[in-house]
């Protein structure tokens, strides 16, 4: 079983927040695929990065994740690259965690 995040920005480098419709897309993309997800979208976290130059910068990002029992990375990596281009990214985390479930 995997664990599957998908951080996604809340807003675009000119700040202004994307369409809630790009996140719902999402959403139902996701939970047909993979038959449910979790969606943290109320309050966005702070994501924090340095360029570069050493220049902190600060992002607001909401997290999709999900279970899997089977990780296909071809379809992934392709998901990634779809995302990318909707958010005018250069890129998008996608992080996987091998899960136990008790």
């Amino acid at each position: 079983m995997h664990l599957i995040q998908i951080f996604l920005p809340a807003r675009s480098d000119n700040k202004e927040p994307f369409a809630k419709e790009n996140y719902v897309r999402i959403r139902q993309t996701l939970t047909e695929k993979f038959g449910g997800l979790t969606a943290y979208t109320r309050a966005p976290a702070e994501g924090l990065w340095k360029d570069e130059e050493n220049t902190t910068h600060k992002d607001e990002i909401v997290i999709f994740e999900l279970m899997a029992d089977e990780l296909n990375e071809a379809w992934w990596r392709n998901y990634k690259e779809n995302l990318e281009r909707t958010f005018s990214q250069d890129k998008i985390i996608i992080r996987v965690q091998n899960l136990r479930i008790l």
